[in-house]
């Protein structure tokens, strides 16, 4: 058996495909529909546009700490 080598700046966490188990009973639209809703689940898409500009890391922190925050604020204000 050969073995696939992937170049450097390939990882394998990159390297993944969607699965979706339909009957030939199901149609186009349900199997469309469940690739949609793996794909969503996936987060393929935040990743690709989270990596489209480089954020700080101070910023990612910072941010991620406000959010905290306004959640904690949330949580007390409807608790």
């Amino acid at each position: 058996m050969n073995s696939i080598t992937l170049p450097n700046n390939l990882k394998k966490e990159q390297i993944f495909m969607l699965i979706i188990d339909c009957r030939e009973s199901d149609s186009i639209d349900k199997a469309l529909k469940k690739y949609k809703k793996k794909f969503e689940k996936s987060g393929t898409l935040k990743q690709i546009r989270a990596r489209k500009a480089y954020i700080k890391p101070t910023v990612r922190r910072r941010t991620i700490k406000l959010k905290a925050a306004y959640r904690l604020k949330m949580a007390n204000k409807y608790a």
